[in-house]
């Protein structure tokens, strides 16, 4: 049996604000080790002998910075679909069940999402392995988690009759919604309930058999999308009319709580989705207080408590139960059992038209990244780090002029028709309405400080010409 991981890699995770933004969400950052959560997925599906290539599905966005982050770990996936717009899981699995059916129409899809922390692998191949039998006989599976708590924020599933083989397998009787605590309490105490982990396994074409009786629309719109994608340097970009006529919903809702063909595969395997801060300190290391720190941070007197220290150095003093977390931009302080109202703060930001619920003041480019240092009335000043070999876009600027000073490293400058190289402590001007291109021909990474003056020093104000990385 051929086995494609599927993982999953949309998602804002804004109830990690500040240090999960839309643009560089939780799947993204290193949380629980210095790996990425994506990495720590791709690697943890790597060496198995039955698992292919995996395919990843992410939003546009977010893909130079998914597939850079698979090459640092040497994993070299199947295809990144690139979705035109969120339409929540159902659509997104789908969309690769058309994708593996068209390559292998026996494949079988492991689906993960990209920002859980497993940590027991063994545990996990071993019902990984389990659910494959019963998959032979056209069951959809869904893993289970073994709860450990009566926990509020996840969903249920209650088991039913047990299935003849293999053993340990179960009819799905029912999912449930997310319970309050006493419910959470009687299920823990009944034994029949298991967290909904999210993760699915079963054959691509018996899924969208399942899908297409069940949600005809969604099952038409993602092929359509599929068959109408194309290539986009090493990305495959879902057609944008098709995927956005697609209906959006849950793989749950659409197909899980309604086939026949549902089994629950219970799995003790340390499990967490990470979906709150308190869920994070709950899976990372404590010294002997009961506190997770990391970073440039001094603790006094402070006990069971998640302090993090982006950018400057945190203190913090006689306080229990708090998560204290620091950014360029930001300090979140909540307690350890308010952290679910994080994401009002985001809903605020949005109302008043603000910026620090999508970017951090770091900006990620396929390029390198751009860091903002200072900013006033007609100005602001960034540090741009371009890595070797790269190049921004051919671009030009209506309400901008730009200085460009060499910190370190080669810069070639591309100014109207003129092209010159430039070295350290050596600068250059482009003016407002001018075609210009920064490279780094060297074999080290080129920092320069630029400066913007003008009318307006939005990131939307550029028009390109050309550009190696097919932006818009």
């Amino acid at each position: 049996m051929k086995i494609y991981p599927v993982i999953l890699s949309g998602g804002a995770g804004t109830r990690l604000w500040p240090l999960s933004r839309a643009v560089l969400p939780k799947q993204l950052l290193p949380l629980v080790t210095d790996k990425t959560m994506l990495q720590e997925t791709a690697l943890r599906v790597a060496d198995w002998p039955e698992l292919m290539a995996p395919v990843v599905v992410c939003g546009n966005e977010h893909r130079f910075l998914v597939a850079e982050q698979l090459r640092e770990i040497g994993v070299a996936p199947l295809g990144i679909l690139l979705e035109p717009s969120g339409r929540n899981t159902a659509p997104a699995v789908a969309a690769a069940a058309h994708f593996l059916a068209a390559i292998d129409p026996g494949a079988v899809m492991l689906v993960l999402p990209a920002d859980h922390v497993i940590d027991r692998p063994d545990m996990f191949a071993a019902a990984v392995r389990r659910a494959a039998d019963m998959v032979e006989e056209g069951a959809l599976v869904t893993f289970g988690i073994v709860p450990t708590g009566p926990e509020t924020g996840y969903g249920y599933i209650r088991r039913g009759a047990a299935v003849e083989r293999p053993d340990g397998c179960y009819r799905v009787e029912r999912f449930v919604e997310k319970p309050d605590r006493a419910t959470a309490q009687d299920f823990l105490r009944d034994g029949g309930y298991y967290w909904n982990s999210g993760m699915f396994l079963f054959r691509a074409e018996r899924f969208l058999a399942e899908l297409t009786r069940l949600c005809p629309d969604i099952a038409s719109a993602t092929e359509a999308a599929v068959r109408l994608g194309y290539s986009d340097l090493d990305f495959c970009r879902l057609h944008e009319d098709s995927f956005n006529a697609c209906p959006s919903d849950s793989i749950d809702y659409a197909v899980m709580e309604h086939t026949e063909r549902a089994v629950v595969v219970p799995a003790d395997i340390g499990w967490s989705d990470v979906g709150s801060w308190s869920a994070l300190w709950e899976v990372q290391q404590r010294d002997a207080n009961g506190n997770s720190h990391r970073g440039d941070v001094y603790l006094d007197g402070v006990s069971n408590s998640l302090v993090r220290a982006e950018s400057r150095i945190v203190a913090v003093i006689g306080v229990q139960d708090l998560v204290i977390v620091e950014t360029r931009d930001a300090v979140l302080i909540a307690h350890k059992d308010q952290v679910q109202r994080v994401k009002q703060v985001v809903e605020h930001l949005k109302s008043k038209a603000r910026t620090e619920h999508l970017y951090h003041t770091k900006v990620y480019r396929p390029w390198g990244h751009y860091e903002g240092i200072d900013a006033g009335d007609r100005f602001q000043v960034k540090r741009i780090t371009v890595k070797p070999g790269e190049k921004l876009s051919l671009q030009m600027h209506h309400h901008r002029a730009e200085h460009w000073v060499v910190v370190s490293g080669t810069a070639r400058v591309t100014c109207g028709e003129t092209v010159r190289l430039l070295s350290e402590n050596e600068s250059t001007y482009i003016p407002i309405g001018m075609n210009h291109r920064l490279e780094n021909p060297g074999k080290l990474p080129l920092h320069i400080i630029e400066v913007q003056s003008g009318s307006y020093l939005g990131e939307d104000d550029i028009v390109r010409f050309e550009d190696i990385y097919q932006r818009a």
